[in-house]
C-alpha cells in the first residue's frame, strides 16, 4: 500500500480483529451470557413485565424518553465528529509537515493522512447510523409502551405478544446503542494510528482490555454476580 509499512498493515489487521473478536465475544460467544450487556438486557425484559402489571404507565414512559435523549445527543456528536474529521482534510498538507518534524511522526505521504481521515470519518459515520437506528428503535418502544393493555382487563394470550414485542425493541434498541458507542472507542484506538503503527497496536490493545475488562471485570459487572452481597 502506498505510504503504508507492512507494520502498518499488520495493526490495522489487528485493529479490526480485535474489534469483531470483542463483538463476538460480548454478544455471540460462549461466555457472551456473563457480559454486562447480556445481564441488563434481562433487566429490560424485566421492566416490561413489571410495567404490564402497572395500570400507570408514566414513568416508564419518562424513562425511555431519557434513554432516548441520550441516544439523540450521542448521534448528534457522532454527525460533529464526522465534520471534524472532514475538516482536517483540507489541513493535509500542513500536518504532514508538522507530523514530519516531530520525533514519533510516521506520515509521510499525503496519500497515507487522506485514508486515515477518511477511515476515521467511516467510523463516526458508521456509529451515526447505530445511534440514529437505536433512537428510532426507543421512539417504538415508546409506541409499544402506549399499545400496551390495561393492567387488569387483559388477555393472557395478548399480554404475552406485547411483552415480547416491548422487550424485544428495547433490546434491539440497546443492543444497536452500545453497538455505537462501541464505535467510539475503538475510534481513539484508531487514532493511535496518527502517531505511528506501534501506538495503533498500543491503543488498540488498551482500548481492548479496558473494554472487556468493564464487561465481565469492573464493579458494575460484579453487582449482578452477588446479588445478596452488602
Amino acid at each position: 500500500m502506498i505510504g503504508f509499512s507492512s507494520l502498518d498493515v499488520i495493526a490495522f489487521a489487528v485493529f479490526v480483529a480485535a474489534w469483531l473478536g470483542y463483538h463476538y465475544a460480548v454478544e455471540m460467544g460462549p461466555h457472551a451470557a456473563r457480559s454486562l450487556n447480556m445481564k441488563m438486557n434481562l433487566r429490560r425484559a424485566r421492566w416490561v413485565r413489571e410495567a404490564m402489571a402497572r395500570d400507570n404507565r408514566i414513568v416508564d414512559t419518562q424513562v425511555m424518553n431519557g434513554l432516548q435523549n441520550g441516544t439523540a445527543f450521542f448521534a448528534s456528536t457522532s454527525l460533529i465528529a464526522i465534520g471534524g474529521a472532514l475538516t482536517l482534510l483540507q489541513s493535509t498538507d500542513r500536518v504532514v509537515a508538522l507530523f514530519e518534524d516531530l520525533p514519533f511522526g510516521t506520515v509521510t505521504t499525503r496519500a497515507a493522512w487522506e485514508i486515515k481521515v477518511i477511515g476515521l470519518a467511516v467510523i463516526f459515520g458508521y456509529a451515526f447510523f447505530k445511534f440514529a437506528w437505536s433512537y428510532r428503535l426507543f421512539n417504538y418502544c415508546v409506541i409499544l409502551i402506549g399499545a400496551m393493555p390495561p393492567a387488569k382487563e387483559h388477555d393472557p394470550q395478548d399480554a404475552a405478544r406485547a411483552i415480547h414485542e416491548m422487550a424485544e425493541m428495547n433490546i434491539a434498541a440497546g443492543r444497536h446503542f452500545n453497538r455505537g458507542q462501541r464505535a467510539f472507542f475503538f475510534a481513539l484506538a484508531y487514532m493511535g494510528w496518527f502517531l505511528g503503527p506501534a501506538t495503533f497496536l498500543a491503543f488498540t490493545i488498551a482500548v481492548l482490555v479496558a473494554m472487556y475488562r468493564r464487561q465481565f471485570a469492573s464493579d458494575a459487572a460484579r453487582v449482578f454476580r452477588h446479588p445478596g452481597a452488602p
